[in-house]
């Protein structure tokens, strides 16, 4: 690496860069993200493609991970992989160019495959990087940049809308500019980091300890409460619903920016309060769960749906902060990357079975009974797992 170990500020300036680049990737696609659903409607998608989309993309932008995070280890080609997963998002501003639901889709998973490739060989570089001055101020002021772009992006995508007199190919179009801004800023990251990473790996002394049940009880009470969480996607499908016949769909982005909003306050206080009680803290978003798809289902206004977004941003924080942590408690270090693994896998897949279980449950007009005992079922079940974790 091209930067002297003891000098801090070069440290500092590198954390900085890559928190730049994070910053303008995430206004493009967390811009995107909260216009998507609604464009998709407007192509003339179903519920349960939406639901199936987004779920989908979940999935894949975490299963990737496995392969793409083992491959990058192996070939020490990090930048090779943060440059194409990076690169992909071009994708998002090329959905101005879709005409139909079906290319669209095609175009949102680019940009998810794009995350599980880049994703790994990111935090790699960055750990490397933070060696001189700690991660965790690191990923603290990585994610602190990261987060301003998420609640930018939307912000920026919903007033588009509205000076554009809703007009989606605008908006994707201008999302061009951001992208420029990231390729550019990631090339000067490049230069200031060096290309050329090297990891000295220490072999563990003693015998390598294997994952306990109570790790994957953990793993199986995360999955169960994302199964009864209601996707963020359909939650501004209903907003689309509602909005689209007014012309109003502007208003659509401005939801996930208060979702983005909630995220950010909600983060920090979780990882601290993690910190202090531990893993048993994770009961009370499992129960915050249950809101969400209530609100969503049962509401017939705007409101509703405000309060749902509201519930689902506490939720969001949390698994962005407290859920990946609480993986360390039940996994030995040596063994830790596997676990993360394992955790990733089985989070997105339950992702992508909500998603679709969400969506046909909309499409075929369920009654809210029968949506809110598996809702409740799932998250009964979900803390029943997570207290089985933590006392084994």
């Amino acid at each position: 690496m091209k930067q002297k170990s003891g000098d801090r500020r070069s440290v500092y300036a590198a954390i900085i860069l890559f928190g730049v680049v994070s910053l303008f990737g995430d206004v493009v696609y967390e811009g995107a993200r909260g216009l998507i659903p609604d464009y998709l409607y407007y192509l003339g998608a179903t519920a349960l493609i939406v639901g199936l989309v987004g779920g989908l993309g979940e999935f894949l932008g975490y299963i990737i991970r496995l392969g793409s995070g083992s491959l990058s280890d192996k070939t020490r080609a990090y930048w090779f992989f943060i440059f194409l997963g990076y690169g992909l998002i071009v994708s998002i501003p090329l959905l101005g160019l879709a005409w139909t639901w079906e290319i669209a889709i095609v175009l949102v998973l680019m940009e998810r495959i794009g995350k599980g490739l880049r994703a790994p060989s990111r935090d790699t570089v960055l750990s490397i990087v933070s060696k001189d001055v700690g991660p965790g101020k690191a990923f603290g002021l990585h994610e602190l940049l990261d987060q301003v772009g998420a609640v930018l992006g939307p912000l920026v995508v919903g007033l588009l809308m509205l000076h554009t007199f809703n007009n989606y190919q605008e908006t994707f179009n201008f999302l061009f500019l951001p992208f420029l801004f990231l390729v550019i800023f990631l090339g000067v990251t490049r230069k200031k980091v060096g290309c050329r990473i090297y990891v000295k790996e220490k072999t563990p002394s003693g015998k390598n300890k294997g994952l306990e049940r109570s790790f994957y009880l953990y793993t199986l009470a995360v999955s169960l409460n994302t199964l009864g969480l209601i996707p963020v996607a359909l939650i501004l499908y209903q907003a689309s619903v509602l909005l689209q016949p007014i012309g109003q769909q502007w208003l659509v982005p401005m939801i996930y920016t208060l979702i983005q909003g909630v995220d950010a306050i909600i983060a920090p206080v979780a990882g601290y309060v993690f910190d202090k009680f531990g893993v048993k803290v994770l009961a009370f978003p499992f129960i915050v769960s249950v809101f969400p798809p209530f609100f969503t289902i049962a509401g017939t206004g705007l409101e509703h749906l405000i309060i749902a977004s509201m519930f689902f941003g506490v939720v969001l924080g949390m698994q962005e902060s407290i859920y990946r942590a609480a993986v360390s408690r039940f996994a030995p270090i040596q063994v830790r990357g596997t676990a993360y693994g394992i955790f990733n896998a089985a989070f997105g897949t339950a992702f992508l079975i909500s998603g679709g279980i969400f969506g046909l449950l909309f499409d075929l007009g369920a009654p809210l009974m029968l949506t809110l005992l598996f809702v409740v079922s799932t998250q009964v079940l979900a803390i029943g797992a997570l207290s089985r974790a933590y006392t084994k």
